[in-house]
């Protein structure tokens, strides 16, 4: 879902919501590593680092680089823009 056409905060999705904004940009095989492996809701996925996700997911290193530079680091970004006000 989209609030004034920005995504919500991450910090208030749950699992859940983690798990089914990976599969909704495509990463669906790598979307379960984060309910299944290792239970990652928004606080945790904002405080992912790089080597979390290249380590700590057990995911293919060509997709996990993806999911950090494409999607884990712009929503940490757009997180603290948001706040800083």
């Amino acid at each position: 879902p989209v609030e004034n056409g920005q995504l919500p905060d991450p910090a208030n999705w749950g699992v859940a919501d983690v798990v089914n904004y990976f599969k909704a940009t495509g990463f669906e095989e790598q979307a379960t590593a984060f309910q299944d492996q290792q239970e990652i809701d928004g606080k945790s996925l904002l405080l992912m680092t790089r080597n979390d996700v290249l380590t700590g997911l057990s995911i293919k290193l060509g997709p996990a680089l993806k999911i950090y530079e494409y999607h884990v680091k712009p929503l940490q970004t757009q997180h603290l823009k948001s706040n800083a006000s």
